[in-house]
């Protein structure tokens, strides 16, 4: 369930995650590292993705088959962003059977969240101005999520992508929630998460994680997590994501399941629903929002039912 940084890299990908490594099948994240004037080519195969920037700008150089049975080549530029934790991005997404080229004149890092599609759709550029930036949960709860595949119009298949930036020393993924079984308040869902962890004055910050089964299922992992670290939930509650004090704390959830709906619904533990009701009466962290991205004049959510609550 914990891949630590570099541990699953190949080549210029410093995670390197398919369904079959994670031993499910759908969900799967590449995430490549470019030197100044690198390039990278690949075939998407089976799989539908985004290319994400996290660092850095790229072309993206995309080669479909039309209906006709010719080639068509098409190329974007994405402008990127410096980090994670000063700017949304704009993103592209890339169906199956497609070759792409990426290719970065002053070097980046840029996440491939995939999913195993059997719908072959259109290619699709979606400017920074498109995401959908929400501001959640208040007080130490308080999390930003940037929406790519998610909420929005943009058409995938199975994949469902946002990011979380949560401010140091907040709760984030809170209360712990699932998506593992297909109801009317649920979906079947494999996520991943990918973490990046602000630096202090002295180096490297740090957060941690949870993910936790039920008695049918039982799983348990209680682990500190650093920049570069993946973790894979199959199933089970997950949550919270912790911010230590002074580290401000950014993951990348990947998500799809069987269901072809695009849903995400999910569950909250029972036993700590409760905290929902809380929110109320606090304001949002100011730190909030922490990207250039425009939101909406932030506001303490009310405590909604869990099957109307999205859990990032």
């Amino acid at each position: 369930m914990l891949v630590r940084a570099g541990t699953s890299a190949t080549g210029l990908f410093s995670v390197d995650l398919g369904p079959e490594d994670a031993g499910w099948a759908f969900s799967g994240l590449r995430i490549l590292d470019l030197p100044p004037g690198g390039s990278q080519e690949l075939e998407t195969g089976a799989d539908e993705l985004l290319v994400l920037p996290l660092a850095g700008s790229c072309t993206v150089t995309v080669t479909t088959d039309t209906a006709a049975g010719t080639a068509e080549t098409q190329t974007f530029t994405l402008q990127g962003r410096p980090d994670v934790f000063s700017a949304v991005t704009d993103h592209l997404y890339v169906p199956t059977r497609t070759t792409l080229t990426i290719t970065s004149a002053d070097g980046g890092r840029f996440a491939l969240p995939s999913a195993r599609a059997s719908r072959r759709l259109p290619v699709s550029h979606r400017g920074a101005d498109e995401v959908r930036v929400e501001l959640r949960g208040a007080g130490t709860c308080s999390r930003q999520v940037n929406n790519y595949a998610l909420g929005n119009d943009l058409d995938t298949d199975h994949l469902l992508v946002c990011e979380v930036l949560t401010p140091g020393g907040n709760w984030s993924s809170y209360p712990p929630h699932k998506h593992d079984e297909h109801t009317d308040d649920e979906r079947e869902l494999e996520e991943i998460y990918y973490f990046e962890v602000a630096s202090g004055p002295a180096g490297p910050g740090f957060g941690f994680h949870r993910t936790y089964g039920t008695a049918d299922r039982p799983l348990e992992l209680t682990e500190e997590v650093r920049t570069g670290d993946v973790v894979l939930t199959p199933h089970g509650y997950h949550g919270p994501s912790m911010a230590a004090p002074g580290y401000d704390l950014y993951y990348l959830n990947v998500m799809a399941g069987p269901a072809p709906d695009q849903e995400w619904l999910m569950t909250d533990d029972p036993a700590h629903h409760w905290i929902r009701a809380t929110w109320a009466d606090q304001q949002i962290d100011p730190r909030l929002p922490m990207t250039k991205a425009p939101v909406p004049e932030p506001t303490a959510e009310p405590a909604l039912p869990a099957e109307q609550e999205e859990p990032s």
